[in-house]
């Protein structure tokens, strides 16, 4: 580094405010708090951030009212069996939506791999393979969902026990099979843009292509698929196991 270099960076450290007005400069400048972080994957990490704050208070409202009524709480083991060979089998549909849910995980890393590597097909394969454990756990969720209302469980009230049993369960499954059905979407419709070269360089730009020569939407949209997944197993473990 030369002195002039050296005294023209430290000519620009003093220009800089103090204080809260200097952090506010750095990280609206992109200096430090996101130095060479793509915008869109640090929006999604605050984005994620929120959304746990959301999930935790569900949760722990979850857990408030489970331990405060004086009804008899359902038993979840019974609650959700399905029959096979006309023989109850307890959690049998919530494991297999489990096993799914965490093996598109393992899909969605993959699609990460082959996007650094820049191979359109392969990484779209994967997308789609991640997109179909998506929607066939939400279709299991549509089953559950279904099979409970018709045995008289309500957001107001269940035969099974304690009224609140209904509203947590609609609240804390409606709103984690939301996030996973926009998932899916996305997962498509960012399968698209890669099957016809969007990210590539010289690819249109458009909805979710407004950065050339990487694939870095697929990093975002795995962070997000990554998290979905990982609320999942905190909900199996508070609301089904417990």
């Amino acid at each position: 580094m030369t002195e002039a270099t050296a005294t023209t960076q430290e000519a620009h450290i003093l220009a800089l405010p103090d204080g809260v007005s200097g952090a506010v400069h750095d990280w609206s400048s992109d200096q430090t708090a996101f130095k060479k972080v793509p915008w869109g994957k640090a929006m999604m990490w605050i984005f994620l951030l929120s959304d746990t704050f959301i999930f935790s208070c569900f949760l722990l409202s979850y857990m408030t009212v489970r331990w405060s009524t004086t009804d008899t709480w359902p038993n979840t083991s019974q609650v959700f069996s399905l029959e096979i060979g006309g023989h109850p089998v307890p959690l049998l549909l919530i494991a297999i939506m489990t096993f799914i849910l965490i093996s598109s995980s393992g899909t969605m890393v993959m699609a990460v791999n082959y996007g650094y590597r820049k191979n359109k097909k392969a990484t779209a394969v994967w997308l789609v393979l991640t997109a179909m454990f998506g929607a066939s756990f939400v279709g299991m969720q549509a089953f559950e969902w279904s099979k409970l209302i018709a045995e008289g469980v309500r957001p107001w009230g269940n035969p099974f026990g304690a009224a609140q049993f209904g509203s947590s369960f609609f609240m804390i499954t409606g709103f984690h099979g939301f996030h996973v059905s926009v998932g899916v979407i996305f997962l498509l419709i960012v399968t698209y843009k890669v099957l016809m070269g969007r990210y590539d360089d010289g690819g249109k730009k458009g909805f979710f292509t407004s950065r050339k020569g990487n694939y870095e939407i697929i990093e975002t949209m795995g962070l997000y698929w990554h998290f979905v997944d990982l609320v999942w197993v905190f909900i199996f473990a508070f609301f089904y196991l417990w």
